[in-house]
């Protein structure tokens, strides 16, 4: 029996407006995010090579079972999570998902997780020679080295891991910041200083649910992520002033995108590019239809388009 066909939802599509993240050309300014996106899933719905980007969910050093469920509820616009980061660890990316994403044509970047920084180093070290076009390294996972914390909370521990990772690739490298900190400024200065390429940000606020029926929390990990459309106001100001603070660095805005306007507006933030998430979890074909609406939305605002087809930012 030959293998089925793939249906594609969208047409072939001549992208208008480019950008470049990191000295690394992308076809239109959007990817998906690290965790929302299953190539075995959505190369049912279209065709990944038209996507800016695709961010893979994160890579561990061996398997990750991820968190007891329920691990997932809803909010008021929102999604809440705690997966878990589970995934099959980096061998198996190497061997299957990676080349897979590579023969269909996807500019990937390899989303790194790790509980200790010899955890994050050893992934990397896979990655270095491997065919992902760039490295995306999530800093938010509890890590064992800090005391649990996630390093990305500690701009000196996050300094450090950093630097270490910097000198075991040349793969364009992008830090993921988490906005559960007082200043995200802070840590992304740190960030960039120990030789992060880009940044992206937003991950996931911190969150939680009750039960009423029983008083306790929805999920049994009691707290988790929350994502979605109600997380746009906070993604939209930390872009704005990681770019205030730092006018040079490529930033890569994320945080509750679902339409192309939407996408529009962290570019009018400082964004070179963005990554939809949450949004693929109900619509599949969420990145590209946002992608699409972006670069018609594009056609009427010549200089932003012209900025981030030389790399540059509207800020």
């Amino acid at each position: 029996m030959s293998e089925a066909k793939h249906i594609n939802l969208y047409e072939d599509h001549e992208w208008k407006h480019p950008t470049i993240v990191a000295g690394v050309p992308w076809k239109n300014p959007v990817g998906t995010a690290s965790g929302t996106f299953q190539y075995a899933a959505v190369r049912w719905f279209y065709d990944v090579s038209q996507l800016g980007a695709v961010c893979t969910k994160g890579a561990s050093p061996v398997p990750w079972e991820g968190n007891p469920s329920p691990r997932t509820a809803e909010g008021p616009g929102s999604n809440l999570n705690a997966v878990g980061l589970q995934n099959p660890g980096i061998d198996h990316y190497l061997a299957t998902d990676l080349p897979q994403l590579k023969e269909a044509g996807a500019m990937v970047i390899a989303n790194v997780a790790g509980h200790s920084d010899d955890e994050y180093a050893e992934v990397v070290a896979k990655l270095a020679d491997s065919p992902a076009d760039m490295l995306e390294i999530n800093v938010s996972c509890p890590n064992v080295s800090h005391g649990g914390m996630s390093v990305g909370t500690d701009p000196v521990a996050l300094g450090k891991l950093i630097t270490r990772l910097r000198a075991m690739t040349d793969k364009p490298m992008i830090v993921k910041l988490t906005p559960n900190v007082t200043d995200i400024t802070v840590p992304a200065r740190a960030a960039v200083e120990a030789g992060a390429d880009a940044l992206s940000m937003i991950n996931t606020l911190l969150g939680m649910r009750i039960d009423i029926r029983t008083g306790e929390p929805v999920i049994a990990h009691v707290t988790g992520g929350v994502s979605g459309p109600a997380v746009l106001p906070v993604g939209l100001a930390a872009v704005y002033r990681v770019r205030t603070a730092l006018p040079e660095v490529p930033i890569i805005g994320i945080g509750g995108i679902d339409t192309g306007e939407k996408a529009l507006e962290y570019l009018y933030a400082g964004a070179n590019a963005v990554e939809v998430g949450a949004a693929a979890l109900f619509d599949p074909v969420a990145p590209l239809r946002v992608a699409r609406e972006l670069d018609d939305l594009l056609d009427e605002r010549p200089e932003l388009a012209a900025k981030l087809a030389a790399g540059r930012t509207w800020r």
